[in-house]
């Protein structure tokens, strides 16, 4: 579907509706946050001319919507809700409803014009399993912590149980998604590469491999600053700040910097290395983790790249 309009969509996602509003002009509609309201959001925005969507990312209630329209061949954007916020206070707009979000979605994307590419279904079906499964991992590590607290002896044996109980779940599901991978000969041979880098075990690799498809296909400096560990700059006239790392999707950079320690510990002689050195020159723990797992995400990029396994 082509279009030579300037009409641009934007949609505020809610549970039940979707709020849509068209710029320029006025136009705007509800519909339910369901199949039949997708085939009727899609209907409108074509008969209005529109080409261009946006719509803010909320949560998993924008999915179906998301696929939807582009299946009808409408370029869809997804915007972080901090952009879009802060869009809005640049605005100066303080009022908030649906409508009105909308309406502000609508008015960035018109500035707006780069959009990710849209998600393999395969893939977005495996996040779905891996969100799961780093829930797992939040939630043996609040029993933990609800257990170092307990007195009652009866108390801490149904948490502890509870604990056991999880942990088992977490290696069956984390089987259970390796396999979904392997089932996928190109995925199972991406999966192989990572694992081929010393540092990079399996919750890692299915992080990386899962949450961010575009390694492999991108530069180093990319891809650091995708998962969030390039330093940035904070520099002003003569003052000269301390580089600091930002943004960056946290699910993979978390799998990759609890993978760091150990890797710079005992699993990576170039890591141990960096790690010594940068220790040795008086930077902090953490810094240096943060560069260690910068060096394993270009490490796992550079794998990727070449199609071939690691080699020193």
């Amino acid at each position: 579907m082509s279009h030579s309009s300037t009409f641009v969509a934007g949609i505020d996602t809610g549970k039940a509706a979707l709020d849509l509003a068209v710029t320029p002009g006025e136009g705007w509609l509800r519909v339910n946050n369901d199949a039949a309201g997708w085939q009727a959001a899609a209907e409108w925005l074509l008969k209005a001319g529109v080409d261009r969507v946006g719509i803010e990312a909320s949560g998993g209630y924008e999915r179906g919507v998301v696929a939807a329209l582009r299946e009808a061949g409408f370029k869809v954007i997804l915007h972080q809700p901090l952009q879009v916020r802060l869009f809005a206070r640049m605005r100066l707009q303080r009022a908030k409803n649906d409508r009105l979000d909308a309406r502000v979605i609508a008015a960035f994307t018109a500035l707006f014009q780069t959009s990710r590419a849209a998600v393999d279904p395969a893939l977005s079906a495996l996040n779905e399993h891996l969100v799961f499964i780093d829930q797992l991992v939040q939630d043996i590590a609040r029993l933990k912590t609800r257990l170092e607290h307990l007195h009652d002896t009866r108390l801490a044996s149904l948490v502890a149980a509870d604990i056991a109980a999880l942990k088992a779940r977490l290696r069956d599901e984390r089987r259970r998604l390796e396999r979904a991978v392997r089932a996928d000969k190109a995925l199972g041979r991406r999966l192989d590469l990572l694992l081929s880098v010393p540092g990079i075990g399996i919750p890692t690799a299915l992080a990386l491999l899962i949450a961010m498809p575009e390694l492999g296909s991108i530069s180093r400096e990319q891809a650091a600053a995708l998962i969030g560990l390039a330093p940035f700059d904070h520099d002003s006239g003569k003052h000269h700040g301390r580089r600091h790392i930002a943004g960056g999707r946290a699910r993979p950079r978390q799998a990759l910097y609890a993978a760091a320690l150990p890797a710079a510990y005992r699993w990576n002689r170039q890591l141990m290395a960096l790690y010594a050195r940068l220790t040795a020159a008086g930077k902090p723990h953490k810094l240096a983790l943060v560069a260690c797992a910068r060096k394993l995400v270009i490490f796992a990029n550079t794998v990727l790249q070449r199609g071939q396994p690691w080699t020193p």
